[in-house]
């Protein structure tokens, strides 16, 4: 038996308790997490904005040792160090064949599939297909890249989300080139590893904007050259800034319908806006058929950064290496399994940005 966070219903708190975790069968991988990353994806699964089978171990964002693998699974092996990858391929789909397997139309499957045990027989369903709130967990065996052993479990759990995401919207999505001016809306986990992408690739002016001020040196701190608090004239300053004219590129990175619009109006004529925030099927954002003429601007969804993990993740390891990527400092505090609910709290209030769940070393 190994302890868990786990969600016995939507809209209720956490509860860490022992639960039961089979050997892997055909095709799985069993993992010992070592940290996992409180992503607001999370959060939304706990309180019901996006679908979860309960009762459900959350946890999306993390890596950790291969204990054990199931018959026919030869990409990794026992000792492997892994990150987790909550949307795995299929590689057989119409869309991963297109080059899109960040929309493999099988990637939530393992999330509706049991994967271990209450102590009473219940069975327990895994966040996202990863189940990463917990000592062990069971994935799929494109659920585990296997990374290098230099670098720190604790540092590659943020990238299995947080910078794949971000740095995705950045590198893949927008395709962010030098020079360019780009706004950040909503600057946690995602938004600062936006802010980081758009430093490497050169972009300038680089302006985050968020609901606190006191996000400011720390978005300072990722790569802003500008910080703005969120108002009713945020566009506004965001073209004073850019020479009257309104951002290049403009990141949301909230999923409020607020922010849609301020990052839209943030954006220049024939700019491209790129919604990275997860909102609810029931938040509306609403446009004129004037202005989607008038301002010829591009509006895209960004689904997991459009990224691919086998060839991103080794791309984005080769920037922490370099340097240019400090996937540590997106982590502004640490806590254990008691503590998510406490980082539930600090993700509404809008405090700090990463809180990373440590399990072992």
């Amino acid at each position: 038996m190994v302890r868990a966070a786990v969600l016995s219903e939507q809209g209720k708190p956490l509860q860490v308790t022992e639960i039961v975790l089979p050997e892997p069968g055909p095709g799985r991988v069993r993992v010992r997490v070592v940290a996992a990353g409180v992503c607001h994806s999370d959060l939304s699964l706990a309180n019901g904005t996006l679908r979860q089978p309960v009762p459900a171990v959350l946890g999306h964002e993390g890596a950790g040792v291969v204990v054990s693998v199931g018959e026919g699974v030869t990409s990794v092996a026992p000792g492997d160090h892994v990150l987790l990858n909550w949307a795995p391929p299929c590689r057989t789909c119409w869309y991963c064949e297109a080059g899109e397997p960040y929309l493999c139309e099988r990637a939530a499957d393992a999330a509706e599939i049991p994967h271990a045990e209450l102590a009473d027989g219940t069975p327990l369903y895994p966040g996202l297909g990863a189940g990463a709130f917990a000592e062990e967990t069971i994935v799929p065996e494109r659920g585990a890249v296997k990374i290098p052993k230099d670098i720190p479990l604790e540092q590659a759990a943020v990238l299995g989300c947080a910078v794949l995401t971000g740095a995705g919207a950045v590198f893949n999505t927008a395709e962010v080139r030098p020079g360019q001016s780009v706004v950040v809306i909503g600057v946690g986990g995602v938004g600062l590893s936006v802010l980081q992408a758009a430093r490497i690739a050169g972009a300038g002016p680089i302006i985050a904007v968020d609901t606190s001020a006191a996000k400011a040196e720390l978005a300072l701190a990722q790569g802003a050259t500008d910080f703005l608090v969120s108002d009713e004239t945020t566009a506004k300053a965001v073209r004073k800034l850019t020479s009257g004219r309104g951002a290049d590129v403009a990141f949301e990175c909230v999923g409020h319908p607020a922010a849609i619009r301020t990052a839209w109006s943030s954006s220049r004529r024939g700019g491209h806006v790129v919604i990275v925030g997860v909102g609810s099927a029931k938040a509306k954002v609403e446009f004129n058929a004037l202005e989607l003429y008038y301002f010829g601007r591009t509006l895209t969804g960004c689904l997991f950064g459009s990224s691919d993990p086998d060839v991103d993740v080794p791309r984005l390891l080769d920037l922490v290496r370099s340097g240019q990527l400090d996937v540590s400092s997106l982590v502004t505090s640490t806590t254990d399994l008691d503590g998510i609910e406490a980082a539930f709290t600090d993700m509404r209030e809008g405090r700090g940005a990463r809180t990373l769940v440590r399990l072992g070393a």
